[in-house]
């Protein structure tokens, strides 16, 4: 379904002992319409809704909504602790392009009026 690399496992461990609102609790990750490129990532720390799939390594867990598991299945969960630009970075197999952003993505099936591959948001 979704793998984390070393880095993702460790950092998300540390960020769930850290906010955890239950045992249950982990990285809930959805794709919704919206952002630059069409669909864009929700995450947030919370506990598993009905119909969702978790994926656990160690002391992460992520959650992947229900609604989200087609646009999500083969994803690649990473962690970039780069000064400019920290935090979860997903490769996502079925993103054929993304903004400069990094959070919005357009699929090959669903062609966006979307800015150009690495573009940043808010500059077309």
């Amino acid at each position: 379904m979704i793998t984390l690399t070393p880095k993702a496992i460790h950092e998300l461990g540390r960020l769930l002992s850290i906010k955890e609102k239950s045992p249950q609790s982990g990285l809930r990750l959805a794709v919704r319409r919206g952002g630059c490129a069409g669909w864009q990532y929700e995450m947030n720390v919370a506990d598993p809704e009905a119909g969702d799939e978790i994926v656990e390594s160690g002391a992460a867990r992520v959650i992947v909504a229900a609604d989200s598991v087609d646009r999500l299945r083969g994803c690649e969960i990473d962690y970039s602790d780069d000064l400019t630009d920290a935090g979860f970075k997903i490769h996502n197999p079925h993103a054929a392009r993304s903004c400069g952003c990094g959070t919005s993505f357009e699929t090959s099936d669903e062609p966006q009026d979307a800015v150009a591959d690495g573009e940043a948001c808010g500059t077309h």
